[in-house]
């Protein structure tokens, strides 16, 4: 299951008109909104290609700016990472070294590449 969360832009006196329509279709949870035209919505799907199909159908409501996705939450990545770190031989062990100071530590995107 993903869940995306979307920030939906508009006109501010569309922002009603944007919210009724959302409402009314089943593709998106409208949860909040402000008075400068910004909306919060959510999609919720079975896979990625889903939720942007489901995206696109916001980006065509007349009247809305943009809608673009700004948070997303996947499942089946979650339960790959886990997979990586439980066969990945765990933290290193000079990660967990109490005498190790942490502006030594150069980053590099990948903490097992250290040492």
């Amino acid at each position: 299951m993903n869940i995306s969360g979307i920030l939906v832009q508009t006109k501010p006196e569309k922002v009603e008109e944007i919210i009724n329509v959302i409402k009314e279709n089943n593709y998106c949870e409208y949860h909040h909104h402000d008075e400068l035209g910004r909306i919060i919505v959510t999609i919720e799907e079975a896979n990625t290609e889903k939720e942007i199909q489901q995206l696109k159908k916001i980006q065509l409501i007349k009247g809305v700016i943009a809608a673009d996705m700004i948070y997303s939450y996947s499942e089946e990545e979650l339960d790959g990472l886990r997979s990586d770190i439980e066969t990945g031989g765990g933290v290193p062990e000079w990660l967990n070294d109490p005498n190790t100071d942490a502006k030594d530590i150069p980053y590099n995107g990948d903490l097992k590449k250290r040492f």
